[in-house]
């Protein structure tokens, strides 16, 4: 009875599900480890070591990658070197499918967000270095089933298989099975060595999640074996982020999105303001900033902050990555404000970006198209709403843009 009574919760538990492997979410979005300026100790140690971490938390997945592999290379038989480059593979196809926005995961609307599918293959090669590390990982405990290292090594695992199973098979119950998994490692972890800090990323991250359920679900929750608290969550993921260990930067960002869910935002933007310039090159903290900013009630400070990422980017800072995305979050924040004309500006700059993320272009169009109806622009607004139609006329922006074709939008 308890597992149907579990069950039929279906979208409270949906939502523990996305935000159990946020930890891994949060982590492959922004970087695998803290920053060069500290002494980080990286594992296994091999001299590569530095140009992959700084190619990858600067977003040069490509590059990083390569670095990855020629590590493993060098030590095949480690699985910390499997699963760093198992990390690279599965980030960088998640940001080429458009799932790499913590704000679609700042509430529980992400559960119906779809985005581009996975490539097959690149779905194999994630499968196979889960394959990989586990073959490493359960060796070495079968000869010492305290080895912490291996009982660390395997949370991460399968905590990147959560995020897989969650973000890209959309495997609700494997999901989770694979995060309780993962929290079951580092609890031992913490058990065997309690100054095991980086294992406190995970488990203080299902703490939190647990304890944010309402009551009813987490007596749910409870009967299946999983508890939690909200307190000690946080305080686990602070334990993390000041630890100064590999998972430190990630703590910071899990943290980020769980204060900004709590509306803790000056605690969040104190954290942003002192990762972000650790990492100059990726554009996805200053943005999370300017959100903050936002969410807080900061405007004029929001708007500063979109406009300067947008300039970034326009600059080469950022590369070919995707930093258009701030013209719309631009745009929603002058649209708030009933600022029609300049939030129609704003998201008319990402048509002036080439090579714009398909998704981000269509969101753009079709706030455009709503802005030119308030502005009772009709023959804009409906422009740009069958660009929307004829990017992809299958998604919920297409949908959308079919009933303003119809009837104008009006607030």
């Amino acid at each position: 009875m308890s597992v149907l009574f579990f069950f039929s919760r279906r979208r409270p538990v949906l939502t523990a599900v996305l935000l159990l492997v946020l930890a891994q979410l949060c982590l492959v979005e922004i970087c695998l480890a803290a920053d060069t300026a500290t002494s980080t100790v990286y594992r296994p140690a091999d001299p590569l070591n530095q140009a992959a971490f700084d190619h990858y938390y600067n977003l040069d997945y490509d590059a990083a990658i390569q670095d990855f592999e020629k590590i493993l290379s060098h030590h095949p038989n480690d699985a910390f070197a499997v699963n760093h480059l198992l990390s690279a593979v599965q980030v960088r196809e998640l940001y080429r499918m458009g799932a790499m926005n913590t704000g679609d995961y700042s509430n529980d609307n992400f559960i119906g967000t779809t985005h581009r599918p996975a490539d097959p293959a690149q779905k194999e090669r994630i499968k196979q270095l889960v394959k990989q590390a586990e073959k490493l990982e359960e060796a070495t405990l079968a000869r010492d089933p305290g080895d912490v290292d291996a009982l660390y090594a395997r949370g991460v695992t399968r905590g990147q298989f959560a995020l897989y199973t969650a973000l890209i098979e959309r495997a609700w119950f494997s999901a989770l099975r694979n995060a309780v998994g993962a929290r079951q490692d580092h609890e031992q972890v913490l058990e065997l060595d309690p100054g095991y800090t980086d294992a406190k990323l995970v488990v203080g991250a299902h703490n939190y999640v647990m304890g944010n359920l309402s009551l009813t679900v987490r007596i749910a929750v409870a009967m299946v074996g999983l508890t939690g608290s909200k307190e000690k969550g946080l305080q686990y993921l602070y334990d993390a982020y000041y630890g100064n260990g590999e998972t430190s930067v990630d703590a910071g960002i899990v943290l980020m999105v769980f204060l900004r869910r709590e509306h803790r935002y000056g605690e969040a933007l104190q954290i942003a303001t002192t990762i972000g310039p650790r990492f100059p090159r990726n554009y996805l903290l200053p943005l999370e900033q300017a959100n903050l900013l936002r969410a807080s009630g900061k405007s004029d400070e929001a708007e500063q902050q979109y406009r300067q990422v947008w300039q970034n980017g326009r600059n080469g800072k950022y590369g070919s990555l995707h930093y258009e995305i701030a013209a719309v979050g631009l745009g929603d924040l002058l649209r708030s404000e009933k600022k029609y004309e300049a939030a129609a500006a704003a998201y008319e700059l990402v048509n002036g970006v080439a090579g714009a993320d398909p998704e981000v272009l269509q969101k753009a169009n079709l706030g455009a198209g709503e802005m030119y109806d308030l502005l009772q622009k009709r023959d804009l607004a409906v422009k740009k709403y069958e660009a929307v139609v004829a990017a992809n006329s299958g998604n919920a922006e297409a949908d959308k843009a079919r009933k303003r074709m119809k009837d104008a939008y009006r607030e």
